[in-house]
């Protein structure tokens, strides 16, 4: 009898539950939606704002990155080396691109939270975009975000369920079972 080198590791049931039940998305819903909200808040303060997506696009995001590159000097910076390089040499002389990038990631990502739609591909760029936001040295609500849009990342198969995932997800499956729209 061959013993099975790779033995399947089961979570435990409770666990389980809440990441694959369909009747745990009742559980995802509030933190979905107050995500989402945050996501579409911020990028409402952005999307027309002319120093964010208009004629002037990257001023405000010049003023951020000079902000977080003071923050990468001294004894004790707050800003690693690298990611300040990457603000300095990448970011900052693509302000205007960057700018755009953010204000209608932050829209795409607020709309597609509040309608359960890609529910866990939502939730890890907006988990992305925080992360960046935190590197750079600021706090606030990020890493309470973050944490939320990791636990809709896990939660992905049912954390939309009460939104589009219910129809989407078994239309468009995933990359290693195809849905309905792919099947033959």
């Amino acid at each position: 009898m061959a013993r099975d080198v790779f033995p399947e590791i089961h979570e435990p049931a409770p666990v389980r539950w809440l990441l694959a039940n369909p009747r745990a998305g009742w559980v995802w819903l509030l933190p979905r939606l107050w995500l989402g909200w945050q996501w579409l808040q911020a990028a409402l303060g952005k999307v027309g704002d002319p120093a964010w997506t208009g004629p002037q696009a990257g001023a405000a995001l010049q003023g951020f990155i000079q902000g977080a590159l003071q923050r990468a000097e001294g004894p004790h910076p707050e800003v690693t080396g690298w990611y300040a390089r990457f603000l300095r040499d990448v970011v900052l002389p693509n302000a205007a691109t960057w700018a755009k990038l953010v204000a209608y990631g932050e829209l795409l990502v607020g709309i597609a939270l509040l309608a359960g739609m890609l529910t866990g591909i939502a939730a890890f760029f907006g988990s992305f975009m925080n992360f960046s936001f935190m590197l750079a040295g600021t706090s606030s609500a990020n890493p309470v975000m973050f944490a939320v849009a990791t636990a809709l990342v896990l939660a992905w198969r049912v954390a939309g369920w009460i939104g589009l995932d219910r129809w989407l997800l078994p239309l468009l499956g995933t990359p290693w079972e195809p849905g309905r729209a792919f099947r033959r």
